[in-house]
């Protein structure tokens, strides 16, 4: 065979890089009226619309090259959703510069070191977080100033920190004459800790590229169905995997931005979703058993909002029962890692399961779903081997694609790929239409007798019950079977439950041998920064629990 035959004939199209400058450029030329509308931290109301974001962006960025900022350089934010964490989304990375976007919620310890250990140069944060920034400047020698997100008359005049900035300062002394630098895309972008339960947190660094492409396959009809017909309230935080995507994939397709500021509660949530229109959002479960208590105590109903998507933990089926018959809001089932950008899997019914009845369908949307083109997945056993995608088999799950890390930021934790896939510490399982079922954690499933029992299952049942607002199942030592599951369950406000009695209710609904051996009733379960259940705090707890002998 010649050389000639060998060579590829290239196409003869443009090569642009995919940048992130792209999507706010995008958002002003095209869709420069429609509105992004925050409840900002001093307590008001913001309004403004992508023109505008655009143009306070790019005096941010100016403000940025005055300050010296390099390509490469990270710049960490410490702050809620709103219009100005937005703006620093899209100066920071468009202007080459790493966004390192940190979670308040953890402890000052874990943030100082996250700090230096991504070597940030500037931190902005919210005026909330003024106490977080005083127990962590002392600890943050390489951090060269702490920019506070607000105008110049709320700044302290204590000078406890020496190297104080004001944000609307940097805005107001530079101009919008700015043009949005071309470079490789694959030049870092963002950079994602993870919430470090065990453990130092570790590192995802995103580039251009992964984020652009992530951005494309979330807003599809299948994913997140992001569209300019949206008003979107990302509940989900802009510090928690860059709020799933969302400051991207909002501006891409024009959708009207609604951001909700530190107040999270039912009541603030819900006045928000009826003033602003909101049509879709995004949380974890406990941001929804917040927003659905409220409005069930006070008999409310939504009157624009449709969808919702469901990740950070499984959605119980109880909630998302709740969510369709009684208030009319579909539920996106979704599933993703900090490591994924995160979104890998979305549960949406296929063509065929329209005539399927309600029951059937809820068996289906309880899953996590189907992989987003441009992700890959498989389940395998301990030794490595690909196991049946059956719907029962249990198996360690695999991933990769291109907004998937291959390693972690510096090298932590050493090589994290098995033979090109990253392992992510899932339980699951994979049915035959490949819609896919995460179990439980590695770390979390209990082995008894040698067999698996999956504490997902055992959670939603228990929450099922009217009289349990929340649950977790770990598994404790038994001296016959290694482990048996010990349920801990929280109470709904005045609701009276013994143990026998939630114990019957499990009967029918899961294999008996898998039915908890003893309940233990709590005030409340440990919450991480993430809003997840701290099932290690829980083990250590109750290491020590006995299970009543038969």
């Amino acid at each position: 065979m010649s050389v000639h035959a060998m060579s590829p004939v290239l196409g003869q199209m443009m090569n642009k890089p995919m940048l992130i400058s792209s999507i706010i450029e995008h958002a002003d030329r095209y869709f420069g009226k429609n509105e992004i509308v925050s409840r900002r931290v001093e307590g008001d109301m913001h309004r403004y619309n992508y023109t505008q974001c655009h143009q306070r962006t790019k005096k941010l960025a100016n403000a940025l090259k005055k300050l010296q900022v390099q390509l490469g350089d990270r710049i960490a934010t410490l702050a809620w959703n709103g219009y100005r964490h937005l703006e620093i989304y899209y100066a920071v990375s468009g202007s080459g510069a790493v966004l390192h976007t940190v979670n308040p919620r953890l402890h000052p310890e874990q943030i100082s070191y996250i700090v230096n250990h991504a070597e940030d140069q500037y931190l902005f944060f919210d005026i909330t977080f003024l106490p977080i920034i005083h127990a962590i400047a002392p600890l943050c020698p390489n951090v060269k100033a702490f920019v506070m997100m607000c105008d110049r008359d709320r700044m302290p005049t204590d000078g406890k920190i020496a190297n104080l900035l004001c944000y609307e300062d940097l805005i107001n002394d530079n101009n919008d004459d700015f043009v949005w630098p071309m470079f490789d895309e694959n030049s870092a972008s963002s950079l994602c800790y993870t919430s470090g339960t065990t453990g130092h947190p570790k590192g995802a660094l995103y580039s251009h590229r992964s984020t652009i492409l992530h951005s494309y396959a979330s807003a599809l009809p299948d994913g997140l169905n992001v569209s300019a017909r949206d008003s979107i309230l990302p509940v989900v935080p802009m510090f928690h995997v860059n709020a799933w995507g969302l400051p991207y994939s909002g501006p891409l397709t024009g959708a009207k931005l609604v951001f909700p500021g530190p107040h999270l509660d039912g009541k603030s949530l819900y006045e928000l979703f009826e003033q602003e229109q909101v049509t879709f959002s995004a949380g974890v479960p406990t941001v929804w058993l917040g927003l659905l208590t409220y409005v069930g105590q006070n008999d409310l109903k939504f009157s624009s909002f449709k969808r919702t998507v469901i990740g950070g933990s499984a959605c119980p089926p109880a909630m998302m029962k709740t969510l369709r018959h009684t208030y009319g809001v579909e539920v996106v089932h979704a599933w993703g890692m900090t490591e994924m950008s995160p979104l890998g899997t979305a549960c949406t019914l296929l063509s065929r399961h329209n005539d399927l009845s309600e029951e059937e369908k809820e068996v289906i949307l309880a899953k996590q779903g189907h992989v987003l083109y441009g992700v890959d997945m498989k389940i395998v056993d301990d030794a490595g081997k690909e196991l049946p995608w059956d719907g029962k088999t249990y198996g360690n799950l695999l991933v990769k694609g291109p907004w998937i890390i291959s390693s972690y930021f510096k090298g932590e934790g050493g090589n994290v790929l098995q033979d090109g896939w990253f392992p992510t510490g899932d339980v699951a399982t994979i049915d035959v239409d490949g819609y896919m079922q995460i179990t439980d954690r590695s770390k979390d499933v209990i082995k008894s007798g040698g067999e698996w029992i999956g504490t997902i299952d055992l959670e939603n049942v228990a929450v099922s019950h009217p009289a349990v607002l929340q649950a977790a199942c770990i598994g404790v030592f038994h001296p016959k079977w290694d482990e048996r599951p010990l349920l801990l369950v929280v109470k709904k406000p005045g609701a009276e439950l013994t143990k026998e009695t939630l114990l019957e209710f499990f009967e029918g609904r899961v294999a008996k041998w898998w039915t908890p051996d003893d309940v233990v009733f709590i005030d409340a379960l440990p919450m991480g920064a993430t809003g997840k259940i701290l099932k290690n705090k829980l083990r250590e707890q109750f290491k020590d629990h006995r299970l009543p002998t038969a």
